[in-house]
């Protein structure tokens, strides 16, 4: 059975929720997308709406709203819901930004910023539906988080910090609603070709193309795993730096 079949995907213009949307059109989902900025937004529907059937095709609509406002939300949830009807099968939070981890150090409100749109944005949404999916007793949750949120790093702890406080809140939050037969999906990308990394040396075998990372995190959501490290590879590597001593992390540059 297609469990993704009608899906609310927020902050739909990055490029891996895109390479998303196009991956679920392309096998005839419903979709409701979410996105700041109109001017893209309505591009990419016109191009969703020709990848999918003629009936997929007209349930393809999409909203504008800044998902870092907390009080947009409830706002943004009705109007999903009108749109596809009360039977939502699952919500792709995908929404966020890299901070300039230099600004954030030597700034208290450029911190404090990242992590909101990073972190608590995103679990101020999930807390506003939540208490939907556990009544209907079905359905799929997930977020993109990071492998940065698995460790703290000088480079990026800031971000990785947002990141790590998301995936303890949606570890919680499966723990919670696996009783009500909801998944709740925690993505884990690496390395990713997307404009968010634009000006980094992206040369190599580590770094994942926005497409490849969508046909697992559709796969992840389909089997309602837990925890999605996107390539696999990332489990590995992670699982690694982990479990280096902190007397000894602490010594590295990373």
């Amino acid at each position: 059975m297609n469990r993704l079949q009608s899906v609310v995907i927020l902050g739909a213009t990055s490029a891996i929720a895109t390479a998303v949307a196009r991956e679920l059109a392309e096998h005839g989902a419903r979709l409701f997308l979410v996105a700041r900025d109109g001017e893209r937004l309505e591009p990419l529907l016109q191009d969703l709406r020709v990848r999918g059937d003629d009936a997929s095709a007209m349930r393809i609509l999409g909203t504008t709203a800044d998902l870092a406002d907390v009080d947009a939300h409830a706002d943004v949830w009705a109007q999903a819901q009108e749109a596809l009807g009360d039977n939502i099968d699952a919500v792709l939070l995908a929404w966020g930004a890299l901070p300039d981890q230099e600004a954030c150090n030597v700034s208290v409100a450029t911190t404090l910023e990242a992590i909101h749109v990073n972190g608590t944005s995103a679990i101020a949404f999930l807390a506003h539906i939540a208490p939907d999916f556990e009544q209907r007793g079905r359905g799929v949750i997930a977020a993109i988080g990071s492998v940065a949120g698995d460790r703290g790093r000088q480079s990026n702890y800031v971000y990785g910090t947002a990141k790590g406080m998301l995936a303890t809140y949606l570890q919680g939050l499966r723990n919670r609603l696996f009783f009500s037969g909801v998944d709740v999906v925690t993505i884990k990308p690496g390395f990713v070709r997307t404009p968010m990394t634009e000006g980094f040396n992206r040369a190599g075998a580590l770094w994942a193309e926005p497409e490849t990372v969508a046909r697992g995190i559709v796969k992840a959501m389909r089997r309602g795993r837990d925890v999605a490290y996107l390539p696999w590879i990332w489990w590995g590597i992670m699982t690694v730096i982990r479990l280096i001593p902190e007397y000894l992390f602490k010594r590295l540059k990373l």
